[in-house]
C-alpha cells in the first residue's frame, strides 16, 4: 500500500463525511423552518383568540416550536415532508372554510 493509495483513502473518506455532514444540515434546517412556520402560525391563533400581548405570543411560539422539534427528532426528511404536504392541505381546507362561511 503506497503513498497513492493512502491519499486516495483518505480523501474518499473526507467527501463521505463532508456529504454526510451536509445531509445531517439540511434536516434539521428543515426541521427547524417546519416548525418554526407552525408554532408562527398556532401562536398567531392564540394570539387573536385569547387577545394576549407579545411575551405570551413569543413564550406559545418557543413551546410549540420545542414541541415539534422534539416529537420530529426521530424522523426522516420525507417524513418532515409529508408533515408539511399535510399541512398545506389543511391550511387550504381552513381558508376555504373561512372565504365561504358568512
Amino acid at each position: 500500500m503506497g503513498i497513492g493509495d493512502k491519499i486516495n483513502q483518505v480523501s474518499s473518506q473526507l467527501q463521505e463525511g463532508v456529504r454526510n455532514s451536509s445531509i445531517s444540515l439540511a434536516s434539521v434546517f428543515i426541521k427547524t423552518m417546519t416548525a418554526l412556520v407552525v408554532s408562527l402560525t398556532l401562536s398567531l391563533i392564540i394570539q387573536e383568540i385569547m387577545g394576549t400581548g407579545v411575551f405570551t405570543f413569543v413564550f406559545t411560539m418557543v413551546v410549540f416550536s420545542t414541541g415539534l422539534l422534539r416529537i420530529m427528532k426521530a424522523w426522516s426528511v420525507s417524513q418532515v415532508l409529508l408533515f408539511d404536504l399535510f399541512c398545506i392541505l389543511v391550511a387550504l381546507i381552513l381558508k376555504l372554510y373561512l372565504q365561504v362561511a358568512p
